[in-house]
This record gives structure tokens, C-alpha cells and sequence, in this order.
């Protein structure tokens, strides 16, 4: 192996790891929590674990471990492999290369399509206990082990240091697929994307010799493995290899303190929590409000303005559901923060002609939200535990699940926010669990190139997402055609998908959507991977045949080598 030149900064000598256990059997498995650890001794796995262990259909959780949130996909592996070390995933890869068996890699379980658990998948390579978060004084940066679920990250991190990284809202979405595909949340526009704090991942990879390595790369300059960050700065997981760690710091960052290397969410936020009633929303009542929620990100969405520390969702339900609900949060330590929520309650409100109202019902990820009918001041963390636990479709083990995106550059043009009335007040179906989400973007996201990363959507104001949950197998053809025929309808003018011009910038490759591959739902001549990486897919393709030359990880939409 290459001597990587950044042994200074502690990467030291790349070597090959190997499972020091052999695979097989079975254990009962204990839930480790994540764990904050610091100083040298943090690199280390700690004491000593389970791992690895393999779980097949004999075993009475098999079936626990062959599905993720979406109960529409259940594979049939004939091994599901659990670690709790970083040391035992390479030899899991390796007997699967050795095997020619398909492996697929699940971290939090959040992949929205079929891309871990299919009926091709030989075995599973599940990371959820692969969970720790601690200092590493080497790399003077914050690592987090990628089966790390987010709300447990955000406790640590705030906790311990005071600090943050600003990415989802969503409790149990792990590390691993949420960073790689870009990462955001609440605090986007205040702190950018998670990525944008990303300083250096570690990946197991399979050369062309079907030899497993693990390599680490950073965002230095001079890193020679740099483009294996890049391409894992928003190029999405499943592609390269199978990531171990992420490490973060954010750019510029100075000292050697946790507390000074990422940064300081709001101490106090205020949450609020509105509806208007569905009985007496008209076609222009409904595009008034949906204009307006578009006007006010276009306009307010800069790199410098005050409004950055406002971030909202606008949940346009089906009909059948009852409510259209607003969440929002502001900083509530910047000047006027009070004042600044009311003002956009006010803007959002005018000319609708609909009273706002209590949030009683569920709407897309959020619960009932009564008690912020008039907006409350709550400590950060408090805020973001709150939103997390209320996401019905991550506590609800049940639910069937069918997803689309879009971001937006511009406020919508009359024909589309037509159409989303048109669906969404169907009369000819009852839907209660579908729905479109609006969600504010923009400000410090957009500060960044969309070639710095592999991430490209640095020019959108606010993005779409199509959410539908349901209960019942036999609902499945129904939600699902919804959801084609909406978003076709919606893109009519640019083949059924949402091509990068003025209006829309593509797809986010978080909420996968297998539909865009196919002819029959994309007419369009901009194909699948440059709905999701624009102009920087060639160059993950280049990446893709540096580090995983033989296609050993691939799925669906997964990265293609070079032709």
C-alpha cells in the first residue's frame, strides 16, 4: 500500500483491515448506544463488542433485519452480517467478493426504494450497530461511525461541546446514506449541508483484483484520494464501496477543541405549528398560498439575509387528510426573531382568505401539533427532539411508503400550482396519507459551487417532496399511481421529470425514485443520474472506476462505470 501523504495529520499508513472473528453463527446482540469517546484512545473500538455476527432465516430475527422503513421492500438474503467495529467490515466484504455473492449495505434502514433489499441481494451488510461518535485528536475533527442515528449525534454533539452538524430532522435516519446523498435539515440555511462540515470519510473498497482495502480520503488539497470525498460529498450511497466514517470540521475551523471545530445551533428556536381547513380551499385560495410560501423563499433566500433563521414546511395534503399544515422554526436568539415569525405567518396568510388554525391532524412527517397554534420558545435541543419523535412515518412500523422530489428555482408558474390543486383535490380517490412537502432552502447552501462537490443543487430556494404513507397492501396500486400521475402531470412541459432551467434543478438522490430510469415516466432527454448530479456525473464515473472497478456495489441507480 501507498504511504498516504497525510500522515501528519494522523490518516498515518493505509492498511487492509480484516474481521478478527469469523463469521457465522449466531448472538444476542446488546444495543451499544452511541458513545462519545476522545483522546488516542478513541480510534479504538472501545471494549470489546459483538461482532460480527451473521443472521440467516433460521434465526428468529431474520426477519427484523431484511426490511427497512419501507415494508413495500422485504429481501431474502441468505445472511444479514452485523458489525460493532469498523476493523470487521472489510472481511464481510471480502468473503462476499470471494463468493461472488451480491451485497447491499444498510445503515439507518431509510433507503425510500428497493435498493438494499431486493430479490438479487445474497447478503446484507447491516452497519446500525457501527454507531460511535467521539473526538479524534489525529485528524483534529469530529468522527461519527455511519450506523449513528442523527437525533443521538445531535444529543452528543450539543451535549459534550455545544456544537452541531445541520443535517435532518428525521430520529433514526442514520449517518451512512443521509451524509452521502447531501445531507439537510433545519438549519441549512443558516449552516449549509451536512457536507458542507464533511473534513474526511473512510471507505472499503474492491479493486480490480477483487483485493478488499480501506482507504481514507480528505478534503485536503493535496490528498491524492481527495476525489473519493468528493464523490461522497452528495454523490450518494451505494456507489464506491462501503463507507466506515465520516469525520467533520468545518472549513476554516481553528483550535483543536470539539467546541471550536463545528458549529453552535441556536440556544432557543421558536416552533410553530398552523393549518387551514381543506373544506373552503378553492383553486385560487390554494395557489395564493402556495405562491406565497414561493415568493417569500425566492425573495428571502440570499447569502447574507436576516431571514436565513427561518426554516418552514408547508405539507400540502391530499384533500382527504383534512388540514394543510405549516411547521416553522426561527432562530430565536437573532434580533426581531419573534417579530420575523409573525411577519411570515402574516405573508404566508395574505390574501388566502382562510383563517389559520391549530394543527390537529397528522400531515406527511409531522403528528398533531396543537400546542404551537401560538408559537413557543423552546431550548434547541428540546425543539429538534420534539420534531424528530413526532415523525410518524419513522414510529409507525407499518407503513408502506412511495416517494418523489424536486427542488424549485423560482416561484411556481399558474399552470403548476394548478396542477397540484388538481391532485391534491382529487375527488375520485380517498388518500388521506399522500401528500406534497415545501421545504425552505437556499441561503449558506448556495454559497458553494455545484462542481465543488458532487452535491449539485447550489441554486434552489425551497424543495418538493412527494410523500405517501399508508398501511395496506392492497392501497399499494393506488398511492402509487397518485404519485405517477401528479408528478407527470406537474413536469408535463419537460418530459415528466423536473430537468434543471429556470423554474426546477432535478431530483435529490436521498429520496430515490427508480421511476426516473424509466421511459415510460421520463420522456424527457435528461436521464436519471443528471436529474440527481447534474453536470458532475462524468466525473463520479471516473471515480466509480477508480475505486470500484469490478461494479461490485451497485443498485438500481447506482453510479455506472465509464463506457
Amino acid at each position: 500500500m501507498a504511504q498516504n501523504k497525510h500522515g501528519k495529520h494522523g490518516i498515518g499508513r493505509r492498511r487492509l483491515f480484516t474481521s478478527a472473528a469469523a463469521i457465522g453463527g449466531t448472538a444476542a446482540l446488546s444495543a451499544a448506544g452511541t458513545r462519545a469517546l476522545a483522546g488516542p484512545e478513541a480510534a479504538a473500538a472501545g471494549p470489546a463488542g459483538f461482532g460480527p455476527v451473521a443472521v440467516s432465516a433460521t434465526d428468529a430475527q431474520y426477519s427484523d433485519l431484511v426490511h427497512g422503513m419501507n415494508q413495500r421492500y422485504v429481501g431474502k438474503p441468505e445472511a444479514v452480517y452485523l458489525v460493532d467495529s469498523v476493523s470487521q467490515v472489510a472481511g464481510i466484504v471480502q468473503k462476499a467478493v470471494d463468493g461472488k455473492k451480491r451485497l447491499t449495505v444498510r445503515s439507518g434502514g431509510h433507503c425510500l426504494e428497493d435498493w438494499v433489499f431486493n430479490s438479487d441481494v445474497q447478503v446484507v451488510l447491516d452497519l446500525s450497530q457501527l454507531n460511535k461518535v467521539y473526538f479524534d485528536a489525529g485528524l483534529n475533527a469530529v468522527a461519527v461511525e455511519t450506523g449513528a442515528q442523527l437525533l443521538d449525534v445531535y444529543q452528543l454533539l450539543y451535549q459534550a461541546w455545544g456544537v452541531t452538524i445541520p443535517g435532518g430532522i428525521c430520529h433514526s435516519v442514520a449517518a451512512g446514506g443521509h451524509v452521502s446523498g447531501g445531507g439537510w435539515g433545519m438549519l441549512c440555511r443558516q449552516l449549509g449541508l451536512v457536507i458542507d462540515h464533511l473534513y474526511a470519510v473512510e471507505v472499503v473498497v474492491v479493486g480490480a483484483d477483487g483485493k478488499v482495502r480501506t482507504v481514507r480520503a480528505t478534503r485536503e488539497k493535496d490528498d491524492p484520494e481527495r476525489d473519493l470525498w468528493w464523490a461522497h460529498a452528495g454523490g450518494g450511497g451505494g456507489n464506491f464501496g462501503v463507507v466506515t466514517r465520516y469525520w467533520f470540521r468545518s472549513p476554516g475551523a481553528t483550535g483543536s477543541s470539539p467546541r471550536t471545530l463545528l458549529p453552535k445551533p441556536p440556544s432557543h428556536v421558536y416552533l410553530s405549528a398552523v393549518s387551514w381547513p381543506w373544506e373552503g380551499m378553492t383553486a385560487e385560495r390554494f395557489k395564493t398560498l402556495v405562491q406565497n410560501y414561493g415568493a417569500y423563499f425566492t425573495a428571502h433566500s440570499g447569502p447574507d439575509a436576516p431571514q436565513l433563521a427561518l426554516a418552514s414546511f408547508l405539507g400540502l395534503t391530499h384533500k382527504s387528510a383534512g388540514q394543510i399544515g405549516l411547521v416553522t422554526q426561527v432562530d430565536a436568539t437573532v434580533p426581531g426573531a419573534r417579530q420575523m415569525l409573525d411577519d411570515y405567518l402574516a405573508a404566508i396568510n395574505k390574501g388566502v382568505g382562510l383563517s389559520q388554525g391549530a394543527l390537529t391532524r397528522s400531515m406527511a412527517e409531522f403528528g398533531p401539533m396543537a400546542e404551537f397554534a401560538e408559537p413557543r420558545k423552546l431550548p434547541w435541543l428540546d425543539a429538534t427532539r420534539y420534531l424528530a419523535l413526532t415523525n410518524l412515518n419513522i414510529t409507525d412500523p407499518t407503513y408502506r411508503q412511495e416517494y418523489k422530489s424536486s427542488y424549485m428555482r423560482a416561484n411556481f408558474p399558474d399552470r403548476q400550482a394548478a396542477t397540484l390543486y388538481k391532485h391534491l383535490s382529487r375527488d375520485d380517490v380517498t388518500l388521506p396519507g399522500a401528500s406534497v412537502t415545501l421545504s425552505s432552502y437556499g441561503g449558506k447552501v448556495n454559497t458553494i459551487a455545484p462542481g465543488a462537490m458532487a452535491y449539485p443543487h447550489r441554486e434552489a430556494f425551497y424543495k418538493m417532496m412527494w410523500m405517501s404513507l399508508w398501511h395496506d397492501a392492497a392501497e399499494d396500486d393506488a398511492y402509487v399511481a397518485w404519485n405517477r400521475e401528479f408528478y407527470k402531470d406537474l413536469y408535463a412541459d419537460t418530459g415528466g421529470v423536473p430537468v434543471a432551467n429556470d423554474v426546477t434543478d432535478g431530483c435529490y438522490v436521498n429520496y430515490p425514485d427508480n421511476d426516473l430510469g424509466d421511459p415510460k415516466y421520463n420522456s424527457s432527454s435528461t436521464p436519471w443520474h443528471d436529474l440527481y448530479y447534474r453536470g458532475n456525473y462524468a466525473k463520479l464515473q471516473q471515480v466509480k472506476k477508480k475505486y470500484d472497478p469490478r461494479n461490485f456495489f451497485r443498485h438500481a441507480q447506482s453510479v455506472r462505470l465509464p463506457s
